[in-house]
């Protein structure tokens, strides 16, 4: 468990700077979509309170604040610092100045039934304990609020080969043309494999409080958007 939030932190530290790029890159650009649908399964609404964890540099942040409005209230946390100041950054660029907290996802430091909604996209899969993360994640929502998880998942088993190759082989060379980091890159790859399948994942949600689970695949199912409400 040290090991991984060890690796997690240096893996971030690294990347940070060309992270967007990396991610451009490494799906085409369609992980911009990917967000969008999730944006439009979790349906923020004008006034309502979000929590977006493992922010990282803002994307999801970005979306979301435009629905909500300036009556609403989001709030971005990243256990990572410097990606939570990339995030930060970008949207302070753009006019908007977004409380930030730098937390533990499965320590969150806010009080029970205080959001309507929680997201959080390419984060879980690297948090420790993932029970104890979604257990927090419910715990902070009020009674009918929703968790949005956008994440990596298991590709159609056809695939499955063609696509180990590309994630252990290509994204390594990748980071390390782009980031002068293959390490990086060869961790998250291994993430990927290891985080739950779609079926998984849904069964944890509904052991640590959500109904109405469903998901979505993507990408033939190389990414899965998961929606539960508490």
């Amino acid at each position: 468990e040290a090991e991984k939030a060890r690796r997690v932190r240096d893996v971030f530290d690294s990347v940070a700077s060309r992270y967007d790029l990396m991610n451009d890159l490494m799906s085409g650009g369609m992980h911009r979509l990917w967000k969008r649908f999730a944006i439009d399964v979790a349906r923020p609404r004008p006034g309502e309170a979000v929590l977006d964890v493992a922010s990282g540099s803002g994307d999801l942040a970005r979306l979301i604040a435009e629905q909500v409005g300036s009556s609403g209230r989001l709030v971005m946390t990243d256990i990572n610092h410097e990606m939570l100041a990339v995030g930060r950054d970008r949207l302070l660029n753009r006019g908007r100045v977004l409380p930030t907290a730098r937390c533990d996802a499965e320590r969150l430091p806010f009080g029970d039934a205080a959001f309507d909604l929680v997201t959080v996209a390419f984060g879980l899969r690297n948090m420790t304990h993932k029970e104890r993360a979604l257990a927090e994640m419910a715990r902070v929502l009020k009674p009918g609020g929703r968790l949005v998880v956008l994440e990596f998942s298991q590709i159609a088993k056809p695939l499955a080969g063609a696509y180990d190759r590309f994630s252990f082989g290509v994204l390594p060379r990748l980071g390390k043309w782009v980031a002068n980091d293959s390490e990086s890159y060869r961790y998250l790859a291994e993430s990927i494999r290891m985080h739950p399948d779609q079926a998984t994942l849904k069964t944890m949600m509904q052991q640590a409080g959500f109904a109405s689970v469903d998901f979505w695949n993507l990408a033939l199912g190389a990414v899965a958007v998961h929606r539960g409400v508490k």
